[in-house]
C-alpha cells in the first residue's frame, strides 16, 4: 500500500493519562487507565475497541472536550494541563478537527456555507477569502459541482464529505473522525475512507478515526486497540482480540 512516511512532528502526546468520574464520592469510576499514545505529522489511524472500553473518552480528552484527571497530555508540542478554558477553546479550534458519525450540517445551508462555519466561528465575520477557501475544500473533497447546493439536497455521502471539509477549513494538524462511516452504506463508506485517505496522503494531516467496521481499520496505517481503559495493541496492522470482534457495534456510546 503506498502510505505517506510519517514525519518525525509529534502532533499528539499522551503520558499516563487517566479519567475518573465521580471523583471525591463514594462511587469513583476511573475510565481510562494510564493511557501512553503519541501520533506523528501524517499518520492515519484507527482506534477499535469493544463498546465500554473508553473510547468515546478517550477521544474526547483528545479532542479537548473532557479534561484528563491524571497524565500529561501535549497537541502540536502545547502542554494543555495548564489552559484555560479559553485556550483549551482556541487550540482545538485551530489544531483540531471533528469529522462524527452523523455529519451534523445546516441543513438549510448550501454546501460553502457549511464549510465557512469554522471559519465564521474564528474571525466573527463572513468574507469573501473564507467562501474562496471553503470552495477550495470542497474541490479536494470532490465536491466542486454542490458548491451551492442545499445540504439537505444532497446524498449521505456527499453529506459527509462536506462534514469532512469543514473538519479541515481551520487547516488542523489533526482530525478525529467518530464513526465517520458508521451511518452510511457500503460504497459511500468506501467513497469517503478513501477520499479521507487522499487528504491524508495530500495534505499530511494526521487521522486517528474510531471504527468499528474491522474492514477499513485494516486499512490504516496503525490500528490503536484499547480494551477496559487500556491499550493494549498499537501496531500497524494489530491483530484484534476477540472482544473487540464480538462485541463492538455500530454505536459510539461506549465510556
Amino acid at each position: 500500500m503506498d502510505r505517506p512516511a510519517p514525519t518525525d512532528k509529534t502532533v499528539l502526546r499522551l503520558e499516563a493519562v487517566t479519567k475518573s468520574f465521580g471523583v471525591g464520592t463514594e462511587i469513583e469510576t476511573e475510565v481510562l487507565h494510564g493511557i501512553d499514545l503519541v501520533l506523528q505529522e501524517g499518520e492515519f489511524c484507527a482506534l477499535i475497541g469493544p463498546s465500554g472500553s473508553g473510547k468515546s473518552t478517550l477521544l474526547n480528552i483528545i479532542g479537548l472536550l473532557d479534561r484528563p484527571t491524571s497524565g500529561r497530555m501535549q497537541i502540536e508540542g502545547e502542554d494543555t494541563a495548564g489552559l484555560s478554558d479559553a485556550a483549551q477553546t482556541s487550540l482545538r479550534g485551530h489544531s483540531i478537527g471533528f469529522v462524527f458519525q452523523y455529519h451534523h450540517l445546516i441543513s438549510a445551508f448550501t454546501a460553502v456555507e457549511n464549510v465557512m462555519m469554522p471559519m465564521l466561528l474564528d474571525k466573527g465575520w463572513p468574507s469573501q477569502t473564507m467562501r474562496e477557501q471553503a470552495g477550495t475544500l470542497l474541490d479536494k473533497v470532490g465536491l466542486a459541482p454542490f458548491k451551492n447546493s442545499p445540504a439537505n439536497r444532497m446524498s449521505g455521502g456527499q453529506q459527509q464529505r462536506v462534514a469532512i471539509a469543514r473538519a479541515l477549513a481551520m487547516n488542523p494538524a489533526l482530525v478525529l473522525a467518530d464513526e465517520p462511516t458508521g451511518n452510511l452504506d457500503s460504497q459511500s463508506a468506501d467513497e469517503v475512507f478513501a477520499m479521507m485517505r487522499d487528504v491524508n496522503r495530500r495534505e499530511k494531516t494526521t487521522f486517528l478515526i474510531v471504527t468499528h467496521n474491522l474492514d477499513l481499520a485494516r486499512r490504516t496505517d496503525r490500528i490503536i486497540e484499547i480494551v477496559d481503559g487500556m491499550i493494549v495493541a498499537t501496531k500497524p496492522e494489530a491483530k484484534t482480540s476477540a472482544a473487540s470482534v464480538v462485541t463492538e457495534s455500530g454505536e459510539s456510546s461506549d465510556t
